[in-house]
């Protein structure tokens, strides 16, 4: 396990009630209502946060290997990402998906940024080993 020598940034946040409650963030950025995955009622739930913080993560790690090689990303690039929330002998588990999309840029360069953030990318990190992930270029 890697342990950590400086701190960047903590993500403070308050969650009760589970699937079926609220979270709200230590500043009040974040005041969201949680409801369990299918269920049609109001709010979000974590996989959809789990997925949102992902990809947001990834373009950032994607800008950063675009600039230790002095490239310039469109200014479209998106990450679409599906997190999966399944079960196998009765445990639950998470699969992920993430699709970039980089207009413009050449497939083997794009190919190169993607694999490149997904060696950097904090949330890949995280669930290298742990989960199916599968990456792939729009």
């Amino acid at each position: 396990m890697i342990k950590i020598d400086k701190v960047l940034y903590t993500g403070k946040t308050h969650t009760t009630g589970g699937r079926d409650g609220a979270s709200q963030s230590d500043g009040g950025e974040l005041d969201i209502k949680l409801s369990p995955p299918g269920s049609n009622r109001a709010g979000t739930n974590p996989e959809q946060l789990f997925a949102a913080g992902w990809s947001a993560c990834f373009i950032g790690a994607i800008g950063i290997a675009a600039a230790k090689q002095k490239i310039r990303l469109p200014a479209n690039l998106a990450v679409d990402t599906e997190v999966d929330l399944g079960a196998t002998d009765g445990d639950y588990f998470l699969q992920a998906r993430l699709k970039v999309s980089l207009p413009g840029i050449e497939a083997d360069l794009a190919r190169a940024l993607v694999d490149e953030a997904h060696r950097t990318c904090p949330y890949s990190k995280a669930t290298r080993g742990n989960i199916n992930v599968e990456l792939s270029i729009a």
